[in-house]
């Protein structure tokens, strides 16, 4: 059994499937210890799906989601899951967004003592979270991006968080979610390839408007590819089965591409060299 491990942050309940689930299926199989840290309930998402539309699921989303996260975990092979109990912000303006409960409405000092609690007790040698422009203005995924570096910096340190339990020093900070060029591009051409409108059209126009954070890092994901799949069929109320992340089959998704995109935002081993052309293929590089 290795005594490496990886903690994830993620903002809602479906964002654990739809970014670097393969990743986390592929460590676990390799007997690393992966651990979930969810940050909200997800009361705020719309029924996507007509097919799960129920009384509970429009009056107790919350409940929902939290057994559709379940489900998922299941799937991926999370070994241990945290929910910071959080409620979903919404969006800007919104009534979600001014709920006093709300991530986005959490001191930030006490949310980063919550997370930092959970790194001391797991202690990852690697953590996951987003990069500030990840959330295109959602305030959970800039929250996740704030709480994640600042308890990067802060769980070794003793003078915060005294009783967060003992110092542990992770040594990589990496983002999830990274808008790969390279990928969108592929996925791209392959819609039109079948002669259908591809959803990645705008993602390309996003690409041109803004550019996306360097990929340092590429994890060969291809016997896991199914994975995401099927943990994000997992969140029926949030993914049809119209939906693009199903349109293309893993098999497919194998020949196109088959990895998983990272950016290292921190690390106590020293960066990448600056304009460097080789990527890490493992988010564990330099740890083993």
């Amino acid at each position: 059994m290795s005594n490496l491990s990886i903690l994830t942050v993620h903002a809602h309940p479906d964002d654990e499937s739809s970014k670097g689930a393969a990743t986390i299926a592929r460590y676990r199989s390799e007997g690393i210890h992966t651990v979930l840290v969810c940050c909200t309930g997800g009361e705020a998402g719309d029924i996507l799906n007509e097919e799960a539309d129920s009384h509970e699921a429009r009056t107790d989303l919350a409940s929902v989601r939290h057994r559709e996260l379940d489900e998922a975990v299941r799937i991926i092979g999370y070994e241990t899951v945290y929910r910071l109990g959080y409620r979903d912000s919404g969006m800007p303006g919104s009534e979600h967004n001014a709920h006093p409960d709300c991530f986005a409405q959490a001191d930030l000092d006490e949310a980063t003592g919550r997370l930092v609690a959970i790194v001391r007790a797991e202690r990852p040698q690697v953590m996951v979270a987003y990069d500030y422009d990840h959330g295109r203005g959602h305030p959970d995924h800039i929250r996740v991006h704030e709480i994640g570096h600042l308890a990067f910096e802060r769980a070794g340190d003793p003078a915060w968080y005294p009783d967060a339990g003992d110092p542990w020093e992770p040594k990589k900070l990496y983002y999830t979610g990274v808008m790969s060029r390279p990928r969108v591009e592929k996925m791209h051409a392959w819609f039109e390839e079948q002669g259908e409108e591809s959803p990645y059209h705008r993602w390309l126009e996003m690409m041109a408007e803004r550019e996306p954070k360097p990929v340092t890092t590429q994890v060969a994901v291809h016997d896991w590819m199914h994975i995401t799949r099927d943990a994000l069929g997992a969140h029926r109320t949030q993914v049809p089965a119209t939906a693009t992340w199903f349109r293309i089959d893993a098999e497919t998704m194998r020949t196109l591409y088959p990895w998983e995109d990272y950016h290292l935002a921190e690390s106590r081993l020293g960066p990448l060299p600056e304009g460097s052309s080789t990527f890490e293929d493992d988010l564990f590089a330099g740890l083993r």
